[in-house]
């Protein structure tokens, strides 16, 4: 889990707390020992997916388990928080990424950096609708008119899309209109 992103508690259809996972876990795990059974829903406000946190324990075990002790800073280069994963790509472009400065891992970040600043807006549109898509199937599957709202969302028809869900929750509607503001 990423400490430095958003995310939403919503219970029922009440949005409760929005913000980083110091902010979220306290309310929710107060929400959860109240009341185990109650729905909790949390989203990722970056990807509209749902997450689920293990709440059982103390607040300061639960804290612990997803928001790390910083580590004392010393002489050196900073920790980048970057994630290792397994990128393929052909011979030449491995020849082409180890004779630019600061190495593959570097021009690779830097590549994408430019590459998410410079998105073209139907990327950027495309991305945001699928956010909220994810968002609006977690939070309002079962509504009526979701199927509709979800086709006038994915066709960038933001009015036909804003009627059919005038009639859902103001919570999720806000939510919904604000994580689609893209689309």
């Amino acid at each position: 889990m990423d400490p430095d992103r958003t995310y939403t508690l919503f219970v029922g259809d009440t949005r409760v707390v929005t913000g980083d996972l110091a902010a979220l876990l306290p309310e929710t795990k107060r929400r959860f020992d109240a009341d185990p059974g109650q729905y909790l829903l949390i989203l990722d406000d970056a990807t509209g997916k749902q997450v689920d946190f293990e709440l059982r324990g103390t607040l300061e075990q639960v804290l612990a388990r997803y928001l790390p002790e910083p580590e004392p800073r010393g002489p050196g280069r900073p920790r980048l928080g970057v994630v290792a994963r397994e990128v393929t790509l052909l011979p030449r472009h491995w020849d082409w990424l180890a004779d630019q400065p600061g190495g593959a891992s570097a021009t690779l970040r830097r590549l994408v950096e430019e590459a998410s600043r410079n998105e073209p807006p139907k990327a950027r549109a495309r991305r945001a609708a699928a956010v909220t898509g994810r968002a609006m199937t977690a939070l309002a599957g079962d509504r009526p008119g979701f199927e509709e709202a979800y086709r006038a969302l994915d066709r960038g028809d933001r009015a036909r899309f804003e009627g059919l869900i005038a009639a859902w929750p103001a919570d999720v509607q806000e939510y919904l209109l604000g994580v689609s503001e893209d689309a």
